[in-house]
């Protein structure tokens, strides 16, 4: 017997060839749909994730009140001075009593004493 003939006699099925092939027995069948409930679950668990760190900085930015210190985007020190609908002054320096307005939105977050700046 030649090596094609023992592979041709080992890759052929046994039996009548009627049977159906079980569905967990060709894992083509059952690729695409792991690979769609994994794409999915991605989807939906950054997203809520995404979703409660919008929530915390909408509630920061709504509970923002005169004399709290706060960072903004471009990380910019300053004390508030003046909270409006949507903007914000803030007193950056005392010495020369600076104050630049910003909008709400560039308010990165509120800084306490005890947190670090780098964060």
């Amino acid at each position: 017997m030649s090596l094609l003939q023992i592979l041709a006699d080992a890759t052929t099925r046994t039996g009548t060839g009627t049977e159906p092939i079980p569905w967990y027995a060709n894992p083509s069948q059952w690729f695409l749909p792991l690979i769609i409930v994994v794409m999915v679950f991605m989807l939906f668990g950054t997203n809520k994730s995404k979703r409660g760190e919008q929530k915390k900085r909408d509630e920061m930015l709504k509970n923002m009140k005169r004399g709290d210190r706060v960072m903004t985007i471009g990380g910019i020190l300053g004390t508030v001075v003046d909270v409006r609908d949507s903007e914000v002054m803030l007193k950056v320096d005392e010495s020369s009593n600076t104050k630049i307005k910003f909008t709400r939105d560039a308010i990165k977050r509120v800084v306490d004493e005890d947190t670090p700046l780098s964060k």
